[in-house]
Parts: C-alpha cells; sequence; structure tokens
C-alpha cells in the first residue's frame, strides 16, 4: 500500500517522479495524476528543501500597497462621498478593462507614453495597462457609436513612474472620474464640472482649496505670439507645466538649455505664464496687443468670459483662478484645463502634507474621433478626483488626531453566559441576519460571557443579545446596551422590533 501523498520524504519523491514518468501521456499515483510532458527538472525543481527560500523578502512590489481594514473604511466613505456626488449630477456608471490594446494608449499622452505599462505578449496581441480611465471612456464612445452621456467610472490605473508614497503617488492608484460626452451650448458642461469639484472637495472638508483653469487654445496662442516653432509646443507646454513645483529661472533654463528655445523667446513666454487672477484678468488678456491677434486665443478668453459667468451663478467664482502656468501635460486636451490644489496652512506645511493637485481634468473635444474609423468627433469634458492623495491627507490628520477607526458595521452580538447554547444562538442570529441586522457571535461551542462582552466593547458593537437557560424557559431575550451596559428582557417574538427600534435612535 502506497503511503499518504506528504508522508513521502523528498528525496523519495523526486526519485518516484524519475521512474514513474513514462512517454505514454498520463501517470497515476494514487489519486494525483501527472502529465509526461511536465519535466523531471521542474518537478524536482518545485519540491527544494524550504531552507533554499530563507532570502526571499515578503514585500508588495514598488509603488504599489496593501489597505488594512481600518484603511479601507477611510478610502470607503471618500468614493462613497464622491460617487454620491456624480450620482447627484445624473451620471451612470461605466467600467472598461484593466487593459487595453497597446495601440490604443500609444501616443494619447504626450512625453507620459513611456510610462505606460506594457503586458508581456501572450499570443496574438499587444497590450498595456491603462494609464487612465479617459482614453478607454472615449474608445468606449468611439466603439458603441454613443454620441451623448453623462459618465462615472471608479477603477484601478497604472504609471510607471517613481513613487512618493508621502505624497500619495503610486505605480497603482485609483482614479474617480465624471465625463459629459456630447454636442452641447458652450461652456455649461464645463461649469458643471467644476461645481462638481468644488462639492467634492468641501464636502470631504479638507480645508480651503484653489481651482486653477486655463484654456489650451490660450496657451498655444501665448507660444504662437512668442514665436515658438509650432513643433517644440508640446515640449514647452510640458516645461511650462513644472511651475507649480519649480521657479521660474529653473523652467525657462529647461526651455532653453534642454529644449533650444531662443532666450528672448523664453522670456516673452515668462511675461504672460506667471500671470493669474479672475474674470479681470480674462478682460485683460482680451486688451493684449499681441494676444488679441491671435484667433485660437480669443476663442479660449470667449469661453472663459463665459465660464467665470455661469460660476459666479453657480456661488463658486470665488474659488477659481484663471493662471495662465496651467498646462496640464496630457496630449488628448484641446480647451479648458483645470487644477484643484489645497491652500495649506503653515502647521500644514511643516507636517509635508503637501500632496500637489487632489482634482483635474479639462475638455477633450478630438479624442473620440481618433478612434472612430471615419474621424466622427464626440465633443467630452470632464474631471478626475485624486483619491491616493485626498486619502494620504485624510490619513495623516487621523494619526495626528489618534482617532479610532471601527473596521466593522456590525450592530449586534449574539452571546450567552452558559455552556452547551451554541445551537439557540445559531438559531437566534440566522433570524437577526434573515430580518437585515448585521450580527455577529463567536464561533466556539462554550465561550466566557466576560470574552464575548470584551469583544463587543472592542469591536464598538452597540448591543448584545443573550440568551441562556432562564432568558429560554421564560421565552423572552435579554438586550444590552455595550455603552451603558443597562439590559432589558424582551418577549422573543418582538426581539426583531426592539432591535430596530434601538437601531433607529442611536
Amino acid at each position: 500500500m502506497m503511503p499518504p501523498f506528504g508522508l513521502l520524504h523528498r528525496r523519495a519523491w523526486a526519485s518516484l517522479f524519475g521512474q514513474l514518468l513514462r512517454p505514454s501521456g498520463l501517470v497515476c499515483i494514487g489519486e494525483v495524476h501527472f502529465h509526461s510532458q511536465v519535466s523531471e527538472a521542474v518537478l524536482i525543481s518545485q519540491l527544494k528543501p524550504h531552507q533554499e527560500k530563507s532570502n526571499f523578502v515578503i514585500k508588495t512590489p514598488k509603488g504599489t500597497r496593501d489597505l488594512s481594514p481600518q484603511q479601507m473604511v477611510v478610502r470607503e466613505k471618500i468614493l462613497d462621498m464622491v460617487i454620491d456626488c456624480f450620482k447627484r449630477h445624473g451620471a451612470k456608471r461605466l467600467d472598461t478593462p484593466a487593459f487595453e490594446l497597446k495601440e490604443m494608449l500609444t501616443e494619447k499622452y504626450g512625453e507620459d507614453s513611456g510610462l505606460i505599462y506594457d503586458l508581456k505578449d501572450q499570443g496574438g496581441e499587444l497590450l498595456s495597462l491603462r494609464y487612465d480611465l479617459t482614453v478607454p471612456f472615449a474608445r468606449y464612445l468611439a466603439m458603441n457609436k454613443v454620441k451623448r452621456m453623462k459618465r462615472y467610472q471608479v477603477g484601478k490605473v497604472w504609471r510607471r513612474e517613481s513613487p512618493t508614497i508621502v505624497q500619495g503617488r503610486y505605480r497603482e492608484f485609483c482614479q474617480c472620474d465624471f465625463d459629459i460626452a456630447g454636442q452641447f451650448d458652450p461652456m455649461i458642461p464645463d461649469a458643471e464640472c467644476l461645481k462638481i469639484m468644488c462639492e467634492v472637495l468641501s464636502g470631504l472638508q479638507l480645508g480651503d482649496f484653489l481651482i486653477k483653469v486655463n484654456d489650451r487654445r490660450i496657451l498655444d496662442g501665448i507660444l504662437a505670439v512668442c514665436a515658438v516653432p509650432q513643433s517644440k509646443f508640446h515640449a514647452i507646454c510640458s516645461s511650462i507645466d513644472k511651475l507649480d513645483k519649480i521657479p521660474w529661472k529653473d523652467v525657462r533654463h529647461e526651455m532653453v538649455a534642454k529644449k533650444g528655445l531662443a532666450p528672448e523667446v523664453a522670456d516673452r513666454i515668462g511675461d504672460y505664464v506667471q500671470r493669474h487672477g479672475g474674470v479681470s484678468l480674462v478682460e485683460e488678456m482680451f486688451q493684449d496687443s499681441r494676444l488679441s491677434q491671435n484667433k485660437q486665443a480669443l476663442e479660449g478668453l470667449g469661453d472663459l468670459r463665459l465660464l467665470f459667468e455661469y460660476l459666479t451663478l453657480f456661488g463658486i467664482a470665488e474659488k477659481i483662478s484663471f493662471d495662465l502656468s496651467l498646462a496640464r501635460g496630457l496630449d488628448y486636451y484641446t480647451g479648458v484645463i483645470y487644477e484643484a490644489v489645497l491652500l495649506q496652512t503653515p502647521a500644514q506645511a511643516e507636517e509635508c502634507l503637501n500632496v500637489g493637485s487632489v482634482a483635474a481634468g479639462g475638455r477633450y473635444d478630438g479624442l473620440v474621433g481618433v478612434f472612430d474609423p471615419k474621424g466622427h468627433t464626440v465633443p467630452c469634458v470632464g474631471l478626475s478626483i485624486g483619491v491616493e492623495r485626498i486619502f494620504a491627507i485624510l490619513e495623516e490628520r487621523m494619526k495626528t488626531a489618534g482617532l479610532k477607526i471601527r473596521t466593522t458595521e456590525t450592530q449586534v452580538f449574539v452571546a450567552t453566559p452558559q455552556k452547551n447554547f451554541l445551537h439557540e444562538r445559531l438559531k437566534l442570529i440566522s433570524e437577526l441576519w434573515d430580518a437585515g441586522i448585521k450580527a455577529e457571535l463567536l464561533y466556539k461551542n462554550n465561550p466566557k460571557l466576560l470574552t464575548q462582552l470584551h469583544y463587543c466593547e472592542h469591536m464598538g458593537i452597540p448591543l448584545v443579545v443573550i440568551i441562556g437557560e432562564q432568558e429560554l424557559k421564560e421565552g423572552v431575550i435579554k438586550l444590552r446596551s455595550v455603552a451603558s451596559r443597562e439590559e432589558v428582557a424582551i418577549k422573543r417574538e418582538n426581539l426583531v422590533a426592539e432591535i430596530q427600534k434601538k437601531l433607529s435612535e442611536s
């Protein structure tokens, strides 16, 4: 008789595999089947002694992390608040694959295209992990010939950049997007996107914030009137976009030394991109002798003037700043662009809470046409909420405040002070579950009552129902408040209604 599988010594198994593997195709050892196509070397390598793994480090890949139950509670609250806002504005949910055909993603992100994760060819299709949720949405619209849609999407995206964990920057992270697709009157959807951004940031109580707005047509107009060659537009925009991180002199140096721009041209750009203000700056730019001669810039300024009119009606104009340095590096933007940043207090600056922008977006009227075989376009505008960065801020604040987070939503715990009452506890908890009440019990036949009560206090469970011999005889259940430790006897048939009443009062 053959010994059990787990009792054979590793060397004995290796020897046995060598003897039993035959060219016939299939070998049976007891109930375990092995294909002869598997080489002896592979099988033996899988049975190497455990000691050889001593140098193996258990860790998550660089730029990724696990989220604990405590962290997930905070994260879910953030997502719930964001999604509630999206639904309030009439959006429907969409989902797309985590990976796309590589050709769908290439040349859509400018200099950032090098950050796309390519997957190994598995035979047939070259694939890449999605870089954002916007390009897959545009692909979906073109593929399904959808001309009008207001959608939101929540999902993970991947970018092969250097992570900065303290600032909430990862290689794998979650995005929450809201987009409006379709041909509508100018700036009404754009204004709603900015209103949503304000609602989300205000609702999350992150502190004071500012939303910078610009228009890619204005930026292109500036570069044109400053005599920047058309071939350098994207490269120079990428440099301008760094002005929120490094001073103008460093940006100017990059333009001149690294990107070959004439010093006098860089200086002319500097006269524009260091300016910011409100609607008055829009009017000022209309009067600019050079910019007023550029058709693209005038179109952008006209739309911004209208946008500020709608933002005033929404009551959020004071949260918006017309910032000529805002560039948004992604190639697909064609019109209004925006980015939200938190305004730090000195105390917050000392706590290293500078996470950069916490929300961003803009108009991309040409992206759907790139995917459509006939080039049919669907104008789109949208926004993305930076969940990871917001989470980093809230997590840091909670650590500082020493807040305890409850990781379950259990409302009632089923307990007993006596032995041999598991069957009664199981019947009782089943009644509670069937009534839609969130309930737990300890997975032990005879747990001590004190252990059960301590568990409730530790987990923050508000109510305990206690059943014992006396309660069973009298047809009652004791209902105990964990906080006050008060107990009342409730008739068994009234228990569910009484629990629901208590929960509604709390």
